[in-house]
């Protein structure tokens, strides 16, 4: 259902858990849907542009997404230059596909969206996040993405990404061993996954017990948590991760090659000195996750 309603001028949005939250004051309510799953939600914020919520969590705005969607794809893209097929889980404003199919090398991208008003009110909202949604390349399919990996052939994907809200409502089975288990049988031997892990200061459990729970399914020194700054998102700072069936180091990846395509596509967040940075973890961090 839309509902272009005006908001009283003093109208937050609020993203809390009991702890701590984020208020972002917007204009007015651009689309609302209370869909089988959750509550859909585009508002026209008074200085951030347009913010997509689920269940009031904040999802994406259009002026800070590519910190997150540029960093979520571009880190191993760039770290494997030979892959081919890729499986996102999620990602139903659309912005990881935008990145996605810069890349002429990939033949197909399956995405595997839960819930079809995510992107239906993105590619009415959010053009230019969701304007890669029909692309000739991606499969689109509005399903379990559980149940789609459980189903999936052995050794079918170069690269998984799971782009997901928090462990709440029908994303919370994205977050456990069994799921991860079943992305790893469907990775080929040199596959990769990245992957939304949560913020280490707003969702600290989380955080902690999804790293852990990487490193029980891809071995230790194949999972490497890396950070990135989104204003919009609780505390700022928040985590993905990196894994690598057969150790590929997330490091490894061409400088020279990361600066033409930087230059060529004009990234906003993404670049080489950043993909290099984003592993350095502060200590606190390090310690978290049992590497201090």
């Amino acid at each position: 259902m839309n509902s272009p309603v005006e908001f009283n001028p003093d109208e937050w949005v609020i993203d809390s858990n009991d702890r701590t939250s984020l208020s972002i004051k917007i204009k007015k309510r651009l689309f609302y849907e209370k869909s089988p799953y959750q509550t859909v939600e585009v508002f026209e914020t008074c200085d951030r542009g347009k913010m997509l919520t689920i269940d009031r969590m904040v999802m994406c705005t259009e002026a800070d997404e590519t910190s997150y969607h540029e960093m979520l794809v571009h880190v191993p893209m760039q770290t494997k230059s030979s892959i081919k097929d890729v499986l996102v889980i999620g990602a139903g404003d659309g912005g990881t596909i935008r990145e996605l199919v810069r890349y002429e090398n990939i033949a197909t991208i399956t995405m595997v969206e839960i819930d079809e008003a995510v992107v239906r009110a993105s590619k009415e909202f959010l053009p230019n996040i969701s304007c890669a949604l029909e692309h000739p390349k991606l499969k689109l399919l509005i399903d379990d993405g559980i149940k789609f990996v459980q189903e999936a052939a052995d050794n079918s994907y170069d690269l998984i990404i799971i782009d997901s809200s928090d462990p709440v409502g029908p994303s919370e089975g994205l977050f456990t061993q069994s799921f991860y288990q079943d992305v790893y049988r469907c990775l080929r031997a040199t596959g990769l996954i990245a992957l939304q892990s949560e913020s280490p200061s707003f969702n600290p459990k989380a955080f902690v017990e999804l790293n852990h729970c990487l490193k029980g399914v891809f071995g230790k020194d194949k999972v490497h948590c890396y950070l990135v700054f989104i204003p919009m998102y609780p505390s700022g700072i928040w985590s993905l991760t990196y894994a690598s069936k057969s150790g590929i180091s997330p490091l490894s990846f061409n400088r020279d090659r990361v600066l033409k395509f930087t230059q060529k596509h004009n990234l906003s967040y993404y670049n080489g000195d950043v993909h290099q940075s984003a592993f350095a973890l502060p200590t606190y961090i390090k310690k978290m996750i049992g590497e201090g």
